[in-house]
């Protein structure tokens, strides 16, 4: 009776040796990615030293950090400036976030002409570049409603304009909120005698709202930014903006530090909302 394997050819020696060699002497996938990893490392060391070794710092440190230029910027960045920046974006935040959920329960609504609509308004301006928006309410309405003005003049048409946008983001962000919750808790509700828009009210959009906190922060570091889009309107000394109020100096002074200094009193209050909507998003995360 044959051995098993007998009629098999054998495999030759020298593969056999050079199959081994191969594995032995081979880098397993660890020393791969360590030495892949050493190699950008060191790409970014290299360029790195040569950003440095190559840069003209006095030039860099005269015209973006010159500190003198910088003092003359104070206080008028904080007092006029910041406190402007931040009353157009809450304004703007109050407005998009009462809209955007009129909008968000019209979207969910059984009646089909308000969901029409809402998905109209919410497609609309959250397709048009919110410069347009600016530009339409700034230009387009006095030419529209001749002497009509809104309350508040530029501090309410900025206002206006930034919640117009945020309401259509803000819309959906709710909407999903909404629909987050279990149905379970409109079904208990209703069974204990509350009208499905008190229910809405007291049990649905509260449990909602605190889902969607994360969104709704990252929309209001995004109107923060945005209201920079002022300066479309033609502000004042009385009603400029970071950007603005930045811009104007680096003309003044012929020197870019202004820009610098602008941009940093924005990381100061983006940096740490940024850093609470990581927060936020991580315990949800927890908690699911």
């Amino acid at each position: 009776m044959d051995e098993p394997g007998a009629g098999l050819d054998p495999v030759p020696h020298f593969l056999i040796m050079a199959t081994t060699s191969t594995r032995a002497g081979g880098l397993s996938p660890r020393q791969r990615r360590r030495i892949s990893l050493s190699i950008q490392y060191a790409v970014f060391v290299v360029v790195l030293l040569g950003v440095i070794l190559l840069a003209d710092w006095h030039k860099i440190a005269l015209n973006f950090l010159n500190g003198k230029v910088a003092a003359g910027m104070f206080p008028d960045l904080f007092t006029v400036a910041l406190k402007n920046t931040l009353i157009f974006t809450i304004s703007g935040y109050v407005i998009g976030f009462v809209l955007g959920l009129v909008l968000a329960l019209m979207r969910l609504s059984s009646v089909t002409p308000y969901r029409v609509v809402a998905l109209v308004y919410i497609e609309i301006f959250r397709g048009l570049p919110a410069l347009i928006i600016f530009l339409l309410l700034g230009f387009g309405l006095p030419i529209a409603f001749p002497g009509f003005k809104l309350p508040g003049d530029v501090y309410g048409t900025v206002a206006l304009a930034l919640g117009l946008v945020a309401a259509a983001y803000m819309a959906e962000s709710f909407r999903a909120g909404i629909q987050a919750v279990p149905k379970g808790q409109m079904e208990a509700a209703r069974s204990l005698g509350m009208k499905p828009g008190r229910a809405m009210v007291s049990i649905i959009l509260p449990q909602a709202i605190r889902i969607v906190i994360p969104p709704l922060t990252n929309e209001l570091i995004l109107l923060f930014k945005d209201s920079s889009l002022v300066f479309t309107l033609g502000v004042t000394a009385a009603t400029t903006e970071l950007t603005k109020f930045g811009s104007d100096a680096t003309i003044d002074q012929a020197n870019s530090t202004p820009l610098i200094v602008a941009g940093a009193t924005y990381l100061l209050i983006t940096i740490p909302l940024g850093v609470v909507v990581r927060r936020l998003e991580a315990r949800q995360g927890r908690k699911r």
